[in-house]
């Protein structure tokens, strides 16, 4: 039996080694035309695995919780998922900042729940959006993401630069609140 309930103190090992790796044989391919952009979903062989480098200050960000507000997912005293939202006043949004699945427990609905809680947070502090950024190597989330209605809002060639994830693109999703 999965529960939701806010993260404690005692959560945040386990939210720091959470696995959010994924492996996937389809990427959303980007291409810039006069008109716009167009995303078109493009297979890959041998499957993409991707895996997160270790992001120690995000890890330390999130357990602050007047910045993030965070939900865990547990099962008995292990946490198999999580989700993070952060509350924008300027633009009335609300922010993923992440949600993660452990692999072992995907295509359970426990992401949809997740989401449906910060979307219920969001409501909650009179948010008028709630907005995440996934990469274009990330095909399962964004199929995933547009079930629960969520749709791409705008895309970031260069946000990757520099980084593990240089070449990916940023593509924006959000969902209405109001």
């Amino acid at each position: 039996m999965i529960e939701m309930r806010m993260a404690g103190s005692a959560d945040h090992d386990q939210l720091d080694a959470l696995d959010d790796s994924f492996t996937t044989d389809r990427v959303l391919h980007v291409t810039a035309g006069e008109s716009g952009f167009e995303i078109r979903s493009v297979a890959v062989q041998p499957p993409l695995r991707k895996e997160y480098p270790a992001d120690p200050e995000a890890d330390l960000d999130r357990r602050d919780p007047r910045a993030h507000h965070t939900v865990v997912a547990v099962e008995g005293e292990r946490v198999v998922g999580f989700v993070a939202v952060a509350h924008v006043e300027w633009n009335r949004r609300a922010h993923v900042e992440q949600v993660t699945v452990h692999p072992e427990y995907r295509g359970r609905g426990i992401g949809g729940a997740l989401l449906a809680r910060a979307e219920s947070y969001g409501r909650e502090v009179g948010a008028r959006t709630l907005w995440l950024e996934v990469t274009n190597v990330n095909a399962p989330a964004v199929r995933a993401y547009r079930r629960l209605g969520f749709t791409v809002c705008g895309l970031d060639t260069s946000l990757y630069l520099g980084t593990p994830a240089e070449g990916e693109i940023a593509l924006f999703m959000s969902k209405p609140l109001d």
